[in-house]
């Protein structure tokens, strides 16, 4: 079976949770089946694995409408995207479209790296259901990547097409600390800084742990850092890095106390298994998908509580709860992992050609 891959959602320069669940999937299905993926920009290489490839237009661009007809040629039996906005007129093949969550209709603040006319198009596109019904039911499966997204596509009937989990997970190759060997009272935060994600309370929380240090790992733009600079409890140490690499990243989770993630919305919440596959405890809020993601193995707060962060905090200050959280973490992420994520898609493109199949034969 021949599967292309879409992987113009890739970044050029450092990954964000699209680009690595595009990416790792593709290394990952690319050992147990016949992969070509597809790029936009050249600089996309660098971050993504050694598999075949062919240039097409952006995703972006207006040319997306007419995209199958660039794809129709490489005689793919299915096509996996890792978002639900590929073009498909005049398609001949089979099609996975992904949707990872349902924030942004929640929060539609759009992202602020798009340009202008596509943040337009953003808010307007999440102002109702019907354009991600319009999207998904192209498709001949819908895939996502937990089962609280899996039941809001059920509840809010986003489409006719079954509907097939293809999980997220850690990177490989990941060793877990040794919890005998303790932290330091270091805190981190790793993801954007947009209003869901409640960086606000954890900055709020700060003002009870003066022994600790608060990272906030991600880039920021100039504004929003001097917002929540002014938020920063007096005393309290909050450290802006600004972006770091993914050396600097398991460097800091190695030593850290915890992860700190108070979003209010999520659609899966990578960094939560990133920490724990290095045995590092998490701090999260109690929110459906990080129950999911997390299990027993997390800290869970109210997002909207300083209070029930700072105890969380101040609670893995014992030696043995801290390193019980530190094993448990490990154990809990060794159960996702990109093998069998791809064992997930291929079994889902092989549903497609069955499908497809089964109605060519109905129409003769």
């Amino acid at each position: 079976m021949k599967i292309v891959i879409d992987a113009r959602f890739t970044r050029t320069d450092h990954h964000d949770g699209i680009s690595r669940y595009g990416s790792s999937l593709i290394a990952a299905t690319s050992k147990i089946a016949d992969v070509t993926m597809l790029i936009s920009d050249k600089r996309q290489l660098a971050l993504l694995p050694d598999v075949p490839y062919v240039m097409v237009n952006s995703p972006l661009s207006p040319l997306e409408l007419f995209v199958a007809r660039k794809v129709n040629p490489l005689g793919a039996d299915v096509v996996v995207c890792p978002m639900q906005t590929m073009g498909t007129v005049g398609r001949r093949y089979g099609l996975v479209l992904t949707l990872h969550d349902l924030i942004y209709y929640e929060h539609p603040t759009p992202p602020g790296f798009l340009p202008a006319p596509v943040r337009l198009l953003w808010r307007l596109y999440h102002k109702a259901f019907w354009p991600q019904r319009f999207l998904l039911n192209r498709a001949d499966i819908v895939a996502t990547i937990s089962r609280t997204t899996e039941a809001l596509i059920a509840k809010y009937k986003l489409t006719k097409r079954p509907v097939r989990i293809v999980g997220n997970a850690p990177q490989p190759g990941q060793t877990a600390r040794d919890p005998e060997a303790g932290a330091d009272k270091s805190l981190l935060y790793m993801g954007s800084f947009m209003p869901y994600k409640n960086v606000e309370t954890m900055i709020r929380g700060m003002s009870g742990l003066h022994d600790y240090t608060l990272h906030l790992l991600s880039r920021i733009t100039p504004q929003r850092k001097a917002e929540l600079e002014a938020m920063v409890p007096e005393g309290a140490k909050v450290l802006f890095h600004n972006g770091v690499t993914d050396a600097e990243y398991d460097e800091l989770l190695l030593r850290a106390t915890a992860l700190i993630s108070l979003s209010r919305a999520e659609g899966y919440g990578l960094p939560l298994v990133e920490a724990m596959a290095l045995g590092t405890p998490v701090i999260a809020s109690d929110i459906p998908i990080f129950r999911e993601v997390g299990g027993d193995a997390v800290s869970y707060v109210h997002p909207e509580s300083p209070t029930e962060f700072a105890a969380a905090v101040t609670a893995l200050a014992d030696d043995a709860l801290w390193q019980q959280r530190s094993r448990r973490s490990a154990e809990r992420a060794a159960e996702f992992n990109w093998d069998e994520s791809a064992r997930q898609l291929v079994a889902a493109a092989e549903e497609v050609v069955a499908r497809r199949a089964r109605k060519t034969r109905e129409r003769a």
